[in-house]
């Protein structure tokens, strides 16, 4: 599956919570719309069904995103080959 940027991610998790958090979605109907195609797209970009799990989704990935380099590829345990 390919994943989305994380600078991509990261800024469609901050303004749905930015929408949801703030409350404008119940008084504005484009506030509303704003925020289900936002919960789309982060359905979409994740894999998953639900907002809810495309936000836990999204949070993992840029916590993995976040981490050293070397943590997220664990060692082959072969060294590599130098060709003369």
């Amino acid at each position: 599956m390919l994943m989305p940027h994380p600078a991509v991610l990261r800024r469609l998790v901050d303004e749905y919570e930015a929408l949801t958090r703030s409350g404008s979605t119940e008084a504005h109907p484009q506030a509303q719309a704003q925020a289900r195609d936002l919960a789309y797209t982060l359905c979409v970009s994740t894999g998953t069904r639900d907002v809810r799990h495309a936000l836990e989704t999204a949070r993992q990935w840029l916590e993995a995103a976040s981490a050293p380099d070397a943590a997220i590829r664990p060692p082959t345990g072969r060294d590599p080959q130098v060709y003369a």
